[in-house]
């Protein structure tokens, strides 16, 4: 239809040319058909996850922005070794953002959808750094009275993982975990969790000051890998736990094997007799993050009773089933202002996530520093 709001959208662009570039474009926002809705977007994260879609492997040192303040326009070399693995997207126009919270403000005219209109909801979908989204109602969730978007802006990629990590510990018979880059907004969410559910957590922070968010909200188990006791620390605390599964948000460099080998410490440590293969005692480690870009390196001094693999959220999801995502749902929409609250360190509009020194802070991907991006603001 020929009524449709237009609505601004931000996109990333990997040219055959070697070059990432960020614009904002106008699109049309298509009409609700029956069981669809209208989201004025008013909140979305800038999570790690969409940071692999918005700049991707690109050198930001490289970056420089042209085009006007209302629109401006990013552009970066990307290195030559890595335009191979991209070939599958090259040259095309892509909308990012995983999920996001706002206003209904036009729906299709099925009862689901006309029992949304006026209401604050949560959605999961793609192309959240839009002004507008056109949903289908089961991709978005109405949020519970009296809560904001930007309360609600949150709710899908770190709670679910928190849920689908102590999950999948339990499917897969472990007892305790472990998790790296601990104090994140992620991290907080899973000691929460694993408070409130009894569960074990070995939780590895990179400072002090990491380490001091963590124990602020009761957490118990903290260990500092850059101590000079993180080994003994972090076997100290698997015998503790009982931990033999690790998710690993680091992904290069030692600390996945050091987790591994200190896991085969803590079994030989309760061990009732020897043996030359190393324990029986099955360890994992999951790498579903890649803060470190560098090749993973495994010292093998654990035995041969361990896995290494990769672990993503939707693939999960897709194992355990429509009624198991219903419950997990359920869960974080009734405690979206407790255990799932999310804290921001700066709210933007699509134009100010343009902006290269905000660019510098997020892209960085510290701790402590998640962006939040209000399309609708000025």
């Amino acid at each position: 239809m020929s009524d449709g709001k237009i609505g601004l959208q931000l996109r990333s662009l990997l040219k055959k040319s070697g070059e990432l570039e960020l614009s904002l474009v106008s699109i049309v926002t298509p009409e609700p058909a029956e069981d669809e809705v209208v989201v004025r977007v008013e909140a979305t994260p800038i999570n790690p996850s969409d940071l692999g879609l918005v700049i991707g492997p690109a050198d930001m040192s490289t970056a420089k922005v042209s085009g006007s303040k209302e629109s401006p326009v990013v552009t970066a070399k990307m290195p030559e070794a890595v335009m191979r693995m991209m070939a599958a997207r090259l040259d095309q126009s892509l909308p990012v953002g995983n999920e996001g919270a706002g206003t209904v403000i036009r729906t299709g005219s099925s009862d689901a959808a006309k029992a949304l209109m006026g209401k604050t909801v949560s959605m999961i979908g793609g192309a959240m750094y839009s002004q507008y989204r056109t949903m289908n109602v089961k991709d978005v969730m109405e949020l519970p009275a009296g809560t904001t978007a930007a309360e609600g802006a949150s709710w899908f990629v770190n709670p679910l993982t928190a849920l689908s990590m102590t999950k999948t510990m339990r499917r897969e018979n472990h007892k305790a975990l472990v998790h790296t880059a601990a104090a994140s907004n992620l991290g907080q969410m899973l000691n929460k969790v694993c408070i409130k559910d009894g569960i074990g957590l070995v939780n590895i922070v990179r400072s002090k000051e990491q380490a001091d968010i963590l124990h602020k909200i009761g957490a118990k188990y903290v260990v500092d890998s850059t101590a000079a006791t993180f080994m003994d620390d972090l076997t100290n605390a698997l015998v503790e736990t009982g931990a033999t599964i690790a998710f690993d948000a680091i992904g290069g460099g030692k600390l996945a094997g050091r987790i591994l080998t200190c896991m085969e410490a803590g079994a030989n440590k309760t061990a009732k007799e020897y043996s030359r293969y190393g324990s029986n005692v099955y360890k994992q480690v999951y790498i579903y993050g890649s803060l470190d870009n560098r090749p993973t390196e495994l010292s093998r001094s654990f035995g041969l009773a361990w896995g290494v693999g990769g672990w993503l959220l939707t693939q999960f999801l897709q194992k355990i089933g429509p009624a198991d995502i219903g419950r997990l749902r359920q869960r974080v929409a009734s405690e979206l202002k407790t255990t799932f609250a999310s804290h921001y360190t700066k709210v933007v509009s699509l134009q100010e996530t343009l902006d290269l020194a905000n660019i510098d802070v997020y892209n960085k991907r510290a701790t402590g520093e998640k962006f939040l991006i209000n399309p609708s603001k000025g």
